[in-house]
């Protein structure tokens, strides 16, 4: 036998015993070769396949699609990106405007189902949620104060609409099994809903249908309930601190540190443009001094941007207690809005 016939012999011998290699099963077994299968194992190939798959899935579609959509947009120097017509209340459109950004174009997360990316982030939606938390707080006092004549006249019904909408759950999706079968209504459709019933209402301020009291009292109890929304966000950290802190990496930790860095954010700019809306009273009661250190210790809280969150205790000598440092210029914006609230008692 030539080198040839040898080769093409050891050939066809290899393939036989791929072909006759044994799977466990003897169905469609033919004779002599027992225990052995006539194909391959075409359920090992698509495992196989599977496997690729969802490797892929993990290691490229949630990473980078989270990557892709995470956003924290803590940026200080965002302006009203509509135009303020007369009479209408810049405090107003600014919030309409942050709906806006953090529902529409960085797009709402917090609410994210288990296939989409951006379901595996953390500090984003948990910075929106705190946005949306300082705008409901303020809507509030848009329909308590600020968009009545006094306490006792009506309520302007879109005000009103817009702070209960705002009040709507953060990470409500389209479909929820815990509550109901039947589909809901999704925390982005009511927060843009709330939008647009704050644009309404500027609408009308314009066409002078509607009230925006700039009135020193007014100023005052809604600076004062800033004050109490920013003092109980404060206590949180301070629970946080005395219970957890000293573990260098806590989970929970940078859930609260990027509410609370949301929260600062929303108040930073409703503050600015309360100080736009509300000028000639600021001038007369020569408050510009200290609304300057009000919107100092407001951004520093606003930039701590450390790229770990730690939770160290806050006399450690080498871990820092990054909630500690935030408490710190959270309860000096607190101390200077009483401040303010003091001289306009006055």
């Amino acid at each position: 036998m030539g080198m040839l016939d040898k080769a093409r012999d050891s050939a066809q011998s290899l393939r036989n015993k791929w072909a006759y290699r044994d799977t466990g099963s003897t169905v469609g077994t033919p004779a002599g070769k027992s225990g052995r299968s006539w194909v391959p194992s075409i359920e090992g190939v698509w495992l196989r396949r599977i496997a690729i798959v969802l490797a892929i899935l993990l290691i490229v579609y949630y990473p980078l699609g989270a990557w892709w959509t995470h956003t924290v947009d803590d940026n200080l120097n965002f302006e009203i990106q509509t135009e303020v017509l007369p009479g209408q209340s810049r405090a107003v459109a600014i919030t309409a405007d942050l709906i806006d950004r953090e529902v529409n174009q960085n797009n709402w997360v917090a609410n994210n189902p288990f296939f989409l990316p951006a379901s595996i982030l953390d500090n984003m939606p948990n910075f929106q949620k705190g946005v949306v938390a300082a705008l409901a707080r303020f809507s509030f006092e848009l329909t308590d104060q600020l968009g009545r004549t006094r306490g006792s006249s009506e309520a302007d019904s879109d005000l009103q609409s817009a702070a209960g909408l705002l009040q709507y759950p953060g990470d409500v999706w389209v479909w929820d099994p815990t509550v109901s079968l039947a589909p809901t209504a999704t925390s982005e459709a009511q927060y843009r809903q709330a939008m647009r019933k704050l644009r309404t209402y500027n609408s009308r301020l314009a066409a002078g249908d509607a009230t925006f009291q700039k009135r020193a009292d007014n100023l005052l109890a809604t600076l004062d309930r800033i004050a109490l929304d920013i003092g109980s966000t404060s206590a949180v950290l301070d629970r946080h601190v005395l219970e957890r802190s000293g573990f260098a990496l806590d989970s929970q930790a940078d859930d609260v540190f990027y509410f609370t860095k949301g929260q600062v954010y929303g108040y930073a700019l409703i503050l600015r443009e309360l100080r736009r809306d509300f000028d000639a009273l600021i001038v007369e009661r020569e408050l510009g001094d200290a609304w300057d250190e009000l919107t100092l210790s407001m951004e520093q809280t606003v930039d701590l941007n450390p790229w770990v969150i730690i939770d160290g205790a806050p006399d450690s000598q080498f871990v820092p207690s990054h909630l500690s440092a935030q408490g710190f210029y959270l309860l000096r914006a607190r101390t200077q809005l009483r401040e303010i609230t003091n001289i306009l008692l006055k």
